[in-house]
């Protein structure tokens, strides 16, 4: 080929992406033409189906192609859709993207959310790609994943060309340009990539920076390692293992209770304290009575009266400014705990369960009024909010009111850069200790909750995750008199 003959894209067969069951899962047909899914112990009913269902499905185990059902024209297809969206919705299928059924990998694309489904949005030659400054590859194990605090499933790279080619991302690129690299990964990679917001289309000639081109402004306040840290220290955006689990017990001694002493003289401050019970504060004799309560009295459930002076004294806003102090022309307001800068970007969501004269539903504290707004939210969802905070608690039932602290994250970011979202989780400690102490006063029983799930909060209240989201959950109620504390 002489110089100046311009160099061939070389078209290599369009990769296919292939529905397949996870690792640990595995598929039971019956007589009467039940399928089952089997993992981890457990058996779940995916529902009746005709003969040919079951034959076609043990394909699953190697990898069906998503295209072989898709048009569901004959009615063996729409079976095999519904089933397989059943996995799906369960979790316990990946999809492996390859260029032949029995060839190697290219890619493994594991879910992170029980509804993904993968989708290869129309891409030309002339649209310009560039990576999302919020993905990041990292060695998991003896593999290389390619992930997002954004994304809805992350990608197992089995192809090490591929890691070369997207480092070329980092500044945009056209596809035509792309097509031209010898480890060009295909556009049918690029389209999940974009799909998942690990990728993103842009304009070149329009776009004055990449930080606010990402599609949503609201992601301009948030840092790479805030957004991760939300998104992976929370449910709902990922599917590793989560809670007290007890991840190494057996590989490593846990520490104790108490830290060993230092060596040196020890002062002891005994001597020094309150030597009888009635020359104790009030206030230190809430905070020794402060427990957490996961047992609740539904015979007795908390009062309107009772939950309106429980948040007057807690959340209300005491008063407003709006001079411009510190450049910030969003205003100041007080409450009676402490904030990061003034900032008070927590908001408070309540799901009642019980509680006398207020309907059960969810309702949003607006705090500069001392009003709640409900929320209409379809009764499954508010039912799995309740249902996820009792299993967070190991409690018998759900908690009467279970409150969500939600943060308006931009409220910090705007001002703050690299604390921003340390600052939010410190406010939540204060308030936690806040929601305590005065259920403590008021007789009530409160119990702070670790475990919140972002994407849930999303669907009931119609906001982006990184918009406003959970940062913390408190169950309120009237305590059972046997009920389990701490």
């Amino acid at each position: 080929m002489r110089a100046s003959e311009p160099k061939r894209v070389r078209r290599a067969a369009p990769a296919t992406v292939s529905a397949r069951l996870g690792g640990h899962v595995t598929l039971e047909a019956h007589a009467d033409g039940e399928i089952a899914a089997c993992f981890d112990g457990y058996s779940v009913g995916l529902g009746r189906f005709s003969a040919g269902v079951a034959d076609r499905a043990k394909n699953l185990r190697m990898g069906l192609p998503l295209a072989s059902f898709a048009s569901g024209g004959r009615n063996i297809d729409k079976e095999i859709d519904l089933l397989v969206r059943r996995l799906a919705r369960r979790g316990l299928l990946e999809y492996r993207l390859g260029r032949s059924r029995n060839g190697a990998d290219l890619a493994v694309i594991e879910p992170q959310v029980p509804d993904y489904w993968p989708r290869t949005p129309q891409l030309g030659d002339a649209d310009a790609l560039v990576l999302s400054r919020f993905a990041y590859m990292r060695r998991r194990g003896n593999e290389m994943v390619l992930e997002s605090p954004r994304a809805r499933a992350l990608f197992k790279i089995c192809d090490p060309k591929i890691a070369t080619a997207l480092a070329i991302l980092s500044t945009p690129q056209q596809i035509k340009q792309l097509r031209r690299q010898d480890d060009f990964p295909g556009i049918e990679f690029l389209a999940l990539l974009v799909d998942c917001q690990i990728v993103f289309k842009i304009d070149i000639a329009g776009e004055s920076g990449l930080r606010p081109a990402e599609g949503d402004h609201n992601l301009v306040l948030w840092d790479f390692h805030d957004l991760l840290f939300h998104t992976r220290s929370t449910e709902g955006r990922h599917a590793n293992p989560l809670g007290g689990v007890y991840p190494y017990a057996g590989v490593i001694s846990p520490l104790p209770a108490v830290r060993p002493r230092w060596p040196g003289r020890k002062i002891d401050l005994r001597k020094f304290s309150a030597a009888h019970p009635e020359a104790i504060s009030p206030v230190a004799k809430l905070l020794r009575e402060r427990h957490s309560t996961r047992s609740f009295d539904d015979q007795r459930p908390v009062t309107l009266a009772e939950l309106s002076r429980f948040l007057d004294s807690t959340a209300r806003v005491l008063s407003r400014s709006n001079s411009k102090l510190d450049l910030d022309d969003g205003g100041h307001a007080v409450r009676p705990y402490p904030s990061a800068g003034a900032g008070y970007e927590l908001e408070l969501y309540l799901a009642v369960d019980k509680c006398e004269r207020l309907a059960r539903d969810f309702y949003h504290y607006d705090a500069g009024a001392h009003a709640l707004i409900p929320i209409g939210v379809p009764s499954h969802e508010l039912e799995a909010q309740l249902t996820g905070a009792e299993y967070a608690m190991g409690a018998p039932a759900a908690p009467q009111i279970l409150i969500t602290i939600a943060a308006r994250f931009g409220r910090i970011s705007w001002k703050y850069s690299s604390i921003a979202y340390s600052l939010i989780l410190k406010d939540v400690g204060v308030l936690m200790q806040t929601l305590y102490l005065l259920a403590t006063d008021m007789g009530l029983g409160g119990c702070a909750i670790g475990i919140t799930n972002i994407d849930l909060f999303a669907k009931m209240t119609g906001i982006e995750f990184h918009v406003e989201g959970p940062v913390g959950q408190f169950a309120l109620g009237r305590s059972a008199k046997s009920g389990a504390s701490d």
